[in-house]
This record gives C-alpha cells, sequence and structure tokens, in this order.
C-alpha cells in the first residue's frame, strides 16, 4: 500500500432522505472501524474525519477522498448502513492508484453511479 497519507472527509450537515437524520457521525464511526478491520495498513493510510458541509444537500450524505498529488472525489447518496463495504473497497483502489483517476465503471458498486466530482489535482501538486 502507499505510504502517503490520505483523507476520506464526510458531511456532518447532510440530512437523510427523510431530512430528520444527520448520518454523518455515524458513517465515520462505521468507516473507522471498518478500516480498523481491513487488510494491510488502510486504517494507516487514511484519515477519516467531518467537515461541515460540502454542498451537495441534494444528494446527501457526500463523502470526498483526498490524497497528495492526487485527484479528489466527492459522492453523494452515501448511507452509513449500504455503503460502507464500498467505500473501504475504493480507500484501497484509491490508495494504489498514482494519480487518483480511474474510470467510473472501475470503482465498486454503489460509487460507479454516485460521483459528483472528480477534480483534478492542482498543477502545484501533480508529480
Amino acid at each position: 500500500m502507499v505510504s502517503l497519507k490520505h483523507t476520506i472527509t464526510v458531511c456532518l450537515s447532510c440530512r437523510d432522505k427523510c431530512g430528520k437524520a444527520r448520518p454523518g457521525h455515524d458513517l465515520i464511526t462505521r468507516l473507522r472501524e471498518a478500516m480498523a478491520r481491513a487488510e494491510g495498513d488502510l486504517a494507516a493510510a487514511f484519515d477519516v474525519t467531518g467537515v461541515a458541509c460540502m454542498a451537495g444537500c441534494e444528494r446527501p450524505c457526500t463523502v470526498a477522498y483526498h490524497g497528495p498529488r492526487k485527484a479528489t472525489y466527492l459522492f453523494g447518496d452515501i448511507t452509513p448502513e449500504a455503503d460502507v463495504e464500498d467505500l473501504i473497497a475504493f480507500a484501497h483502489q484509491y490508495a494504489e492508484l498514482p494519480d487518483g483517476w480511474c474510470a467510473s465503471a472501475d470503482r465498486p458498486g454503489k460509487l460507479r453511479r454516485s460521483t459528483l466530482a472528480r477534480v483534478p489535482a492542482t498543477a502545484g501538486e501533480i508529480a
């Protein structure tokens, strides 16, 4: 696994589709627990953190993957109960991608169709 530190950021403001619960904290807990159980050194390769808002309100809950000199991904329509396995699978994949780029068909499960954005690394970050 790549030794660079990556980050998974979860929106804490997003409300579920019913508009009542804010699943971000639950998702962070589930992701951290799943990373601790995952093969390899996934927990050491990623920080999992929350942020007040990522402006994905129409597609809650939003989750971003960032890494040094890598494209950033923003996913929407994520639920803690159903999507942790796909998020963990993508973390494994993302950690190994030298520039963060992959085709939507190569992303695991639901992440193939829930990508909101892929933002390239800035010119100063590109190796």
